[in-house]
């Protein structure tokens, strides 16, 4: 029976190699000439972003996110603190990634399949969602269906592909 998995992971290689993308930026900008500014990847998913002044800070954040979106991360499923924390001379921000399905989001997809009325079965298995049926028409069209869905607020990728 054909199946596959939908899961939400961040590819850790392709995130370093945005953030040092985001710092050589940085090094060839006029406007950061002279200022303490910095681009770094905390722990495995969090991008510290620190920077002299507040609005320099927003600015660090478009470059990372630029650099993401460049890399094939999609930045718009980052969890951005609203305001920068402001520990003396510097403030900084943290941009935190998502990694793997949180349980209302993978419930919600599971919902989603249900309610199309496909002859395929979705279950949640920690966090990734199988979903199995008769025919690969049947998962194309739930892949189709997802990619479109406004309410999933995750990026999603299809893997584990079996025939």
């Amino acid at each position: 029976m054909p199946s596959f998995d939908i899961v939400s992971e961040i590819d850790k290689i392709e995130l370093k190699n945005a953030v040092d993308n985001a710092t050589r930026e940085l090094a060839t900008r006029f406007d950061f000439r002279g200022v303490d500014a910095s681009i770094e990847l905390s722990g495995e998913n969090t991008i510290v972003l620190k920077c002299e002044s507040d609005f320099q800070v927003r600015q660090l954040e478009d470059i990372a996110a630029s650099n993401c979106v460049k890399r094939g991360i999609s930045a718009a499923y980052a969890e951005v603190e609203d305001t920068p924390i402001h520990t003396g001379k510097t403030f900084t921000l943290n941009m935190k990634f998502k990694n793997g399905l949180e349980q209302p989001t993978a419930k919600l997809i599971v919902k989603l399949i249900k309610e199309k009325g496909l002859k395929v079965k979705a279950n949640v298995q920690g966090e990734k969602v199988r979903v199995e049926g008769k025919k690969r028409d049947d998962l194309q069209s739930v892949i189709a269906m997802l990619r479109d869905e406004k309410k999933v607020t995750q990026d999603l990728q299809f893997t584990n592909r079996k025939d």
